[in-house]
């Protein structure tokens, strides 16, 4: 319940200052007033406020961006996914502490974000990366208005720059033959396992001689290898093995006979052991998982050129032909996504039109299943019409009308 304490100002003249509890039950002043029922009404209008959730607390509001973040918002993110954790660092230092860092959050309204997406677009940022930090940005105010330090999320009323959606090209058969061959000969086991399956570079850098089963031709997907730079890493270490893939569940994938055989060469002539990986750094130290950026740096990117690929072409792109693969041959989305690990169809739903004879085969696939119904049931010889006869007498056209004349009650 709101209440209004009397005090004298300088002067002498009566003053009178509107009391009521914050949520926590804390006092608070909503202000000084000269008659007794102006501060009435600003005492009610506070108790209303925090009784509809719009109340704020003004004194909160002054602390900076910096401090909040650090102080409120980034220690219960500790349940993350390291990458996720690392990504969001990432942003933190490279985007918003600079820009936002020393504004009070009170002070950070709808016209300061949309600056900062200005200020983005202006560095190079791609409207794309522009999206993704913006609704990062935005969970930080959710949190900011949730713990009633601003009245309104100011990210909610944000024009953000249009993604112009274009078609990556994919890798077809003869280029990655091309690759293939550009590819020191010690990593093109680790290509034709990425073409095949569609694994990612962590449960590719995680593969042990255990996951394969040689009698039934299968690779088992079930830990992934983690790479982050040490800075942003909470453990301080670069690679962490987590126990699961990226859908959270494991995958069997059948291989071909011709990879088996290529694995079981491999794990015998390096003399590995069940849990030694099966694509280490180096043979010397089966169980250091390769880098990612140095085997970019290093191994992919003078292959690209060796080939004479576009050096747009990424190690992932193996993941996205072989997806686009299956699709072009005819396999089912379902199957498709399953096997690559989806955990959403519309995901998969990008790769059918990837590469450039789909089209083709869609095309084949419908004629092979119409020749095919055509061939078990033939279309009916339409029936003769038969022409009046010159030699019959001609009827009379009258009569046959009133022969053939349906009655009124059946109309």
């Amino acid at each position: 319940m709101a209440w209004v304490s009397k005090r004298k100002a300088s002067d002498g003249s009566p003053r009178y200052l509107a009391n009521y509890r914050d949520p926590t039950g804390a006092k608070r002043s909503a202000g000084t007033f000269r008659s007794r029922p102006d501060a009435e009404r600003a005492g009610h209008a506070a108790e209303i406020r925090i009784g509809e959730g719009a109340w704020v607390d003004r004194t909160a509001g002054k602390i900076r961006f910096t401090d909040y973040v650090e102080t409120s918002w980034w220690p219960p993110l500790a349940h993350l996914e390291l990458t996720t954790k690392a990504a969001y660092r990432r942003d933190l230092d490279a985007h918003f502490l600079p820009f936002f860092g020393r504004y009070p959050m009170a002070a950070i309204t709808p016209p300061v974000v949309q600056d900062w997406v200005a200020t983005a677009q202006r560095g190079g940022l791609p409207a794309r990366s522009i999206r993704k930090c913006h609704t990062m940005l935005s969970s930080v105010f959710k949190a900011v208005h949730r713990d009633r330090v601003i009245g309104d999320n100011p990210c909610e009323r944000t024009i953000l720059p249009k993604v112009i959606t274009t078609t990556r090209e994919t890798i077809d058969p003869a280029q990655f033959e091309k690759l293939l061959a550009a590819i020191p000969e010690r990593h093109r086991v680790l290509l034709l396992v990425g073409i095949e399956t569609g694994m990612r570079w962590g449960e590719l850098a995680a593969l042990r001689p255990r996951h394969l089963d040689v009698e039934h031709d299968r690779l088992t997907v079930q830990e992934t290898i983690v790479e982050i730079s040490k800075k942003n890493s909470p453990t301080g270490q670069r690679y962490t093995l987590k126990a699961h893939p990226k859908s959270d569940q494991r995958r069997i994938l059948k291989i071909s006979a011709e990879l088996t055989g290529l694995l079981v060469e491999r794990i015998a002539a390096r003399g590995m052991q069940d849990d030694d990986l099966l694509f280490p750094s180096t043979p010397r130290n089966p169980q250091q998982p390769t880098s990612r950026n140095t085997f970019r740096t290093k191994v992919w990117r003078p292959a690209v050129l060796a080939a004479e690929l576009p050096t747009t072409v990424r190690m992932h792109d193996l993941r996205h032909a072989h997806a686009s693969w299956l699709l072009a041959g005819g396999a089912d989305l379902k199957t498709v996504m399953d096997r690559v690990g989806h955990t959403q169809i519309s995901t998969t739903q990008r790769y059918l039109h990837a590469l450039d004879s789909a089209d083709n085969t869609a095309l084949e696939a419908f004629r092979r299943t119409r020749d095919r119904h055509l061939s078990t049931h033939p279309e009916p010889v339409p029936h003769p019409r038969t022409e009046p006869d010159p030699a019959a007498p001609e009827q009379d056209v009258a009569a046959v009308s009133a022969e053939g004349a349906m009655p009124a009650a059946c109309r």
